[in-house]
């Protein structure tokens, strides 16, 4: 991107990220870091295999639960792998290209999650408003649609709002106030007038943000009054308690997204777009499993099945090895 004040061109980003930390502190955000990203990935990891091989698991919320589990997979390698990085080096430059493939891979991911968990929720509301013909109305086909559609739509718009953020010239200032590329932080530093470029990202984010969101308020809010309306006390607590844990994903993700994309830029810095930043990329993706998951016991009973299958593969692996030892030493 050229600069058209002084033709200079702008071929590269600097993610400021934890720079300005004492090496002391660098070291610590690394180990936690890199701790929560490992927890992130295993435990992401295990619910896909659980939920994509065990035969027992094959109603929709556990196919939406697996697709959940692989779109937090990729959100989460799109930003932390690179920050850990950066906090080992001090070269903290990213080319042109890698910030517009990074920046579309966190549009494109975050987009779809955001429509998912909305058809979750749509999901729920079926199960335990009307459950007499669930089977008929969130059929296989129709789960494919949805998750489709989701990834479809997040894809698409991750164009959009990429030429949206790099349709200006870029001026010599190319250092970005984050440890990824994000949009607002990017358009500010263009040369042109962002305000454009800024209020089609708000128009966009009220549609992909507050639109799943209002969808999710009103199944809850139908399943709040289906759960009132229950006479059995230990099945509305179940029913009450497994939407709570759903509703506090909703919030720990929209609310931190929303502040990102759709508050005036006067109300953001470094200081308030990292930990938000931070809690939309590392911690939502960590906590979706123990949420969704962990409490369940269906997944726990697969869980459970899994490791022991892995367990009884290594003992027959150990005995193997060890007649073949006996008869070649």
């Amino acid at each position: 991107m050229v600069d058209t004040r002084n033709g200079s061109t702008v071929a590269e980003f600097v993610l400021v990220g934890f720079e300005q930390s004492s090496p002391s502190t660098q070291a610590l955000l690394f180990a936690l870091f890199l701790a929560l990203y490992s927890l992130a990935m295993a435990m992401n990891g295990l619910i896909i295999f659980i939920t994509w091989t065990d035969p027992r698991l094959n109603s929709p919320m556990y196919f939406f639960l697996g697709h959940l589990s692989f779109l937090d997979v990729c959100f989460i390698t799109t930003t932390i792998p690179q920050m850990l990085v950066h906090l080992v080096i001090k070269n903290h430059t990213l080319t042109f290209a890698s910030c517009l493939t990074q920046m579309y891979l966190v549009f494109g991911v975050g987009v779809a999650e955001c429509i998912l968990l909305a058809f979750m929720a749509y999901d729920r509301y079926v199960a335990i408003c009307h459950p007499l013909t669930y089977a008929q109305v969130m059929s296989r086909q129709v789960c494919v649609r949805l998750v489709s559609t989701a990834w479809f739509f997040g894809l698409i718009n991750g164009i959009l709002l990429d030429y949206m953020t790099f349709r200006g010239p870029f001026c010599s200032d190319n250092h970005i106030e984050n440890f990824f590329c994000e949009a607002p932080i990017v358009i500010a530093l263009s040369c042109g007038d962002p305000q454009f470029s800024l209020r089609v990202i708000f128009a966009d984010a009220i549609v992909v943000l507050l639109s799943p969101m209002a969808l999710i308020v009103i199944s809850y809010a139908h399943i709040l009054a289906s759960i009132l309306g229950k006479a059995c006390s230990s099945s509305r607590g179940k029913t009450f308690s497994t939407c709570a844990s759903h509703l506090t994903v909703v919030i720990f993700f929209y609310t931190s997204a929303m502040f990102s994309y759709m508050n005036p830029r006067s109300t953001h810095g470094p200081d308030k777009d990292k930990p938000f930043s931070l809690l939309y990329t590392i911690i939502t993706p960590m906590c979706n499993p123990i949420i969704y998951s962990f409490r369940n016991k269906e997944m726990k009973g697969a869980m459970v099945r899994a490791l022991g299958r892995s367990s009884l593969s290594q003992a027959v692996c150990v005995v193997r090895n060890t007649r073949r030892g006996s008869y070649f030493p």
